[in-house]
């Protein structure tokens, strides 16, 4: 398997199933117990690790979100408990899912092992939400790790995707209205909002996707073809673990 191979296979299914902690029964009983709304626990929980900072610069490393409401979520949860805080407690209730859906799952310890050979082999460089995810310790049995190490390479390839998208010249408002277009107005953006989105414009963002695969191989060049089996048949029963 190459390694563009690898990551066409494995990236997709990480950014779909890798967030789903996000929302769960276990992370609105904890936001609660932390005086938090759903929006407040998700803006301040993702980004906590990035510490004591402004909200525009969470919404910067969010991006696709309209800042004005990631800037106002930020500002209600941190009034009310400091970011790391609630980064750590967010990044926790990762690991309950993990322990709950992953436990059981076949082939865990290797996928494990291989996401976190990838996880060790990232360069976090320019990508400041996946290094503020990196700079948190990981749950030491293997479900809750598995599900910290699945979100922290989400973290990793949004990280890229958002570099690549600046590289190409377009915006992440932009690239959210090609790739999401039916998901705008949950992430706060208005029908006055919407960008130009023309061929020249699309033909940028699969531009950006590319670079954002050749920003991701490096991390992921690291393993050997048994970890890459692995690692394939892991996320597959991953997605099929967290269905």
């Amino acid at each position: 398997m190459t390694n563009e191979e690898l990551v066409k296979t494995v990236c997709p299914i990480l950014n779909d199933n890798s967030w789903k902690y996000y929302f769960t029964p276990r992370a609105i009983e904890v936001g609660k117990s932390l005086g938090l709304k759903g929006m407040e626990f998700y803006v301040a929980g993702r980004g906590g690790s990035l510490g004591n900072c402004e909200g525009s610069v969470v919404a910067a490393a969010f991006g696709y979100f309209n800042p004005v409401i990631i800037t106002a979520a930020w500002n209600l949860a941190t009034a009310k408990q400091p970011a790391r805080v609630i980064g750590d407690a967010h990044y926790e209730v990762a690991a309950h899912l993990g322990r709950e859906k992953l436990s059981n799952m076949p082939g865990l310890a290797e996928f494990a092992s291989a996401m976190e050979k990838v996880f060790n082999a990232t360069d976090a460089d320019g990508f400041a939400l996946f290094a503020a995810f990196k700079s948190m310790p990981l749950a030491e049995d293997v479900p809750a790790r598995a599900m910290q190490l699945a979100a922290s390479l989400r973290e990793f390839r949004g990280s890229a995707h958002l570099v690549a998208i600046r590289a190409v010249g377009l915006t992440s408002k932009q690239a959210h209205y090609v790739k999401r277009p039916n998901d705008v107005k949950g992430f706060g953006w208005g029908e006055g909002d919407a960008p130009v989105i023309d061929d020249h414009v699309r033909a940028l963002m699969v531009e950006a996707e590319k670079l954002t695969d050749a920003l991701c191989i490096p991390a992921y060049s690291v393993l050997d073809e048994s970890e890459r089996q692995a690692l394939v048949a892991g996320v597959k029963a991953f997605e099929s673990a967290l269905a």
